[in-house]
C-alpha cells in the first residue's frame, strides 16, 4: 500500500522477503504488478519484457492409469489435433515402459512424446525405463528422481540418450544455477507459480540460455490468468522451446474474459496492454472477497 507498482523489481524484493515459501502467492503479485506496468506503458506483456508475439502450440497431458486406457487417451488427443503428448509415469518399471509401449503402438510414430516422472523414479528404475524407451521417440523426461537428488539426476543424463528436463528441483533463479553448473539437466521447466512470477522466471531463463540450456514453460492446473500470462514469456524468449500450458483444458468452467486463445493446442496471444486477461464479475461475485482499507 502507498508504493509504486511500477517498480517491480523493488516490489517484488519486498515481496519475495515475506513470502519466502510461498511461490504460487507470489506469483499472483508478480503477474498483477506486470499486468498494471504493461498498462501503463500501453504495452501487451510480451513486448513490455522486451520480445515479440508468436503462436506456439501446447502438449496436452495423460494422467496415470492402466496402460490401455491410456492410449486410448493418446489416440483421442492426436485425433483432436494436438502436436505432442505429454504421458506422466513413476510407478514400477514394467508398467512405466507398458504404457509408452501401448501408447507409441496405438498413435503411431509420428507424434512427439514426452514423459514426466514427477520424482517417481530411484537412479536404477529411472535408468532401466530410459533405456527401454529410447527407441520410442521420446522428447524428453521431467524430473526422473526426487528433487533434491541432484547427483543421482546428473549420473541419469548421463546414462541414457533421452534428455532429461528438471521441474521440482527448479523453483529459483538459484536452483538454476545448481542445476546448470553440475550439468544435471539439458533442460528447465520453468513455471510461473512455481517460480514466484515473471520476475524470477526471466532470471531463471537467463541463466539457461548462458549455459546453453534451453527452457519449457509449464503449468499447475489453473485458469487462462495464469496460463496468460506464462505465455507471453513464451511468446517473449526465444530460448523456451517447449509449452506445457494445458492446465485449464480439463476445467469444466472457464472464467476468463480476453486472453490467451486456444485453438486446439495453438495459443495465440492477445495485443492488449499487460497480459490481456480478466476475470468474469459474474464468477467473481460467488468467490470470497477481503477488502484492505
Amino acid at each position: 500500500m502507498g508504493r509504486n507498482p511500477l517498480d517491480v523489481e523493488n516490489r517484488m524484493r519486498e515481496i519475495d522477503r515475506f513470502l519466502i515459501r510461498n511461490s504460487t502467492l507470489r506469483s499472483a503479485f508478480d503477474m498483477a504488478l506486470y499486468d498494471i506496468l504493461g498498462k501503463a506503458a500501453e504495452l501487451p506483456l510480451y513486448a513490455l519484457i522486451g520480445g515479440g508475439k508468436r503462436s506456439f502450440w501446447t502438449d496436452n497431458t495423460i494422467s496415470i492409469a492402466d496402460p490401455d486406457s491410456m492410449a486410448r487417451k493418446a489416440v483421442d488427443y492426436k485425433n483432436q489435433g494436438f502436436q505432442a503428448i505429454k504421458v506422466k509415469l513413476g510407478t514400477t518399471a514394467d508398467q512405466d515402459i507398458e504404457r509408452i509401449q501401448k501408447i507409441r503402438k496405438a498413435i503411431g510414430d509420428d507424434l512427439p512424446i514426452r514423459i514426466d516422472a514427477n520424482q517417481g523414479w530411484d537412479y536404477k528404475t529411472a535408468v532401466t525405463v530410459l533405456k527401454s524407451l529410447e527407441p520410442m521417440g521420446i522428447e524428453y523426461c521431467e524430473q526422473p528422481v526426487a528433487f533434491w537428488d541432484y547427483e543421482n539426476m546428473r549420473r541419469i543424463r548421463q546414462n541414457t540418450s533421452i534428455a532429461i528436463m528438471a521441474d521440482e528441483s527448479l523453483f529459483d533463479l538459484h536452483d538454476a544455477f545448481k542445476l546448470a553448473s553440475m550439468g544435471c539437466c539439458d533442460y528447465f521447466n520453468i513455471k510461473l507459480a512455481k517460480a514466484g512470477g515473471i520476475h524470477t522466471a526471466l532470471k531463471i531463463n537467463a541463466i539457461a540460455e548462458g549455459s546453453g540450456i534451453r527452457c519449457m514453460v509449464g503449468c499447475m492446473m489453473e485458469t487462462r490468468l495464469g496460463l496468460t500470462a506464462a505465455a507471453h514469456v513464451v511468446s517473449a524468449r526465444p530460448n523456451i522451446c517447449y509449452a506445457d500450458l494445458d492446465g485449464y483444458l480439463s476445467l469444466e468452467y472457464d472464467p476468463i474474459i480476453g486472453g490467451a486463445q486456444y485453438n486446439v493446442g495453438e495459443i495465440t496471444l492477445p495485443e492488449t496492454p499487460g497480459h490481456g486477461a480478466d476475470v468474469d464479475a459474474d464468477f467473481l461475485r460467488d468467490c470470497e472477497c477481503l477488502t484492505i482499507k
